[in-house]
C-alpha cells in the first residue's frame, strides 16, 4: 500500500517567529494522525525554527529548493549538504514557480534531484503542463517527457526517496483545480512512465501527489483517486484549520 503524503509548500511566507507559532498551533491538531506523512516545506530562514518547533511531533520539515552544486560562487544559493546538516529531511525540486520565474529546466531539475539524493534528502519532484499544453491536448506528451528527463540517470534504488508532485501549471495560484478525473489521469500517465523506466513494482510503489490548488474543500475527492497519493498544498498550508482538514481527509 502506498502511503499518503500531505506536504505544505509555504512559498515566500512566514517569518521565523510566525513559523514557530504556527507549528505550535498545528502540532496538537494533527497529533496521532499517522495514516499519512505530514511535511512542511518552508523558506530557508524558517527551517531551523521549524525543526525545533516540530521536535517530538509527527511533522517533518523540508526546504523549497536546493542548488545542484556542493559549493562555489553561486550567490544566494543553498546546497544539499547545508540543508542536511541543519536537519532538513525533504526538499521540493522543480516547482512550477521555479521553472516559470527562475528559468529552471528539466536538466537542472534532474541535477538538483541527484544532488539532494546524494546528500540523503528526500525529494518532492514537481512536474506538470502549462494551460496551452492542456488546451492543445498534449498533456500526456508533456508530462511523459518531463518525467523521462527529470529521472534521467537516477538509479532504481533511489526511487524510495522520491515523491512526484503532479502540478498542472494552469492550476497553481489561479483558483482553478483539475477535476478528480483529470488529476487521476495525469498521475496515472506519470505512473505508467515510471513503469516503463523502472518496472511495474516501482510504478506501483511510487508516491504521486496532486499539487494544483488542493484545499480543505476538494481534498477528499482528489485523494479518493486511484493514482493520487497525497497533496502538495500551497495556500491552504498556511492555515492550520485548512491544512488539518486535508490531513484528516488523508486519514
Amino acid at each position: 500500500m502506498r502511503r499518503y503524503v500531505i506536504a505544505g509548500n509555504w512559498k515566500m511566507n512566514m517569518t521565523p517567529a510566525q513559523t514557530a507559532a504556527f507549528i505550535k498551533e498545528l502540532a496538537p491538531m494533527v497529533a496521532g494522525k499517522d495514516k499519512c506523512d505530514i511535511v512542511l516545506c518552508v523558506p530557508f530562514v524558517d527551517i531551523a525554527p521549524a525543526i525545533e518547533a516540530a521536535k517530538g511531533t509527527n511533522i517533518k520539515i523540508g526546504a523549497e529548493n536546493v542548488h545542484f552544486k556542493e559549493s562555489g560562487a553561486y550567490t544566494g544559493e543553498i546546497s544539499a549538504s547545508m540543508l542536511k546538516e541543519i536537519g532538513t529531511e525533504y526538499v521540493i525540486v522543480g516547482h512550477s514557480e521555479r521553472r516559470q520565474y527562475f528559468a529552471e529546466t528539466d536538466e537542472t531539475v534532474n541535477l538538483r534531484t541527484k544532488a539532494a539524493l546524494a546528500a540523503g534528502l528526500k525529494v518532492i519532484l514537481c512536474l506538470g503542463e502549462l494551460l496551452e499544453a492542456r488546451q492543445a491536448g498534449i498533456t500526456e506528451e508533456i508530462v511523459s517527457m518531463q518525467t523521462k528527463l527529470d529521472f534521467a540517470g537516477i538509479p532504481a534504488e533511489d526511487l524510495k526517496n522520491i515523491i512526484i508532485a503532479y502540478e498542472p501549471v494552469w492550476a497553481i495560484g489561479t483558483g482553478l483545480t483539475a477535476t478528480p478525473a483529470q488529476a487521476d489521469e495525469a498521475c496515472g500517465i506519470i505512473r505508467r512512465v515510471i513503469g516503463d523506466l523502472y518496472g511495474a513494482k516501482a510504478a506501483e510503489e511510487m508516491i504521486i501527489q496532486y499539487g494544483g490548488s488542493m484545499n480543505d474543500a476538494n481534498a477528499a475527492e482528489l485523494l479518493a483517486c486511484e493514482n493520487v497519493d497525497g497533496g502538495l498544498i500551497g495556500g491552504a498550508s498556511l492555515k492550520t484549520d485548512k491544512f488539518t482538514a486535508i490531513v484528516d481527509a488523508a486519514n
